[in-house]
């Protein structure tokens, strides 16, 4: 089942693949059973990834964009020339990452220095006070 992603999010995903390199190469071969398992794995670990089809033929690089959708529930983010990009949700990596962002917002942070003891390089003692500016 392909999955359909909204114009914002598809530009979004687009901006992020801007910098990635192609993670899996379709040969002359096609789809075989071996490419399609490295996909998986490669979109589980990566969620959005590149993949470069070694086919001179427009028409047979859709087709294997829409197979690929179709077998592996994966979201055609971008296809343009011999590159294909490729994205899928990844319910664990984006739990990870929230996790993450909410024991950095615990982390109390250090209080600031005046300007005073800034140009006097002093450090701060932990029971002082924050100071407003």
């Amino acid at each position: 089942m392909k999955t359909l992603l909204s114009p914002t999010e598809r530009r979004e995903l687009r901006a992020q693949a801007h910098s990635l390199s192609p993670v899996v190469m379709i040969g002359n071969e096609g789809l075989t059973a071996a490419v399609l398992k490295e996909i998986d794995s490669a979109i589980t670990v990566h969620e959005l990834i590149k993949i470069r089809v070694f086919n001179d033929e427009r028409g047979a690089r859709e087709a294997f964009l829409h197979e690929m959708c179709e077998k592996l529930s994966l979201a055609p983010v971008q296809h343009i020339g011999k590159i294909v990009v490729v994205y899928r949700f990844n319910a664990e990596k984006a739990k990870a990452a929230k996790l993450a962002a909410a024991k950095k917002a615990s982390m109390p942070k250090p209080p600031r220095l005046t300007k005073r003891e800034e140009e006097a390089g002093l450090k701060v003692s932990a029971k002082r006070r924050r100071v407003v500016r």
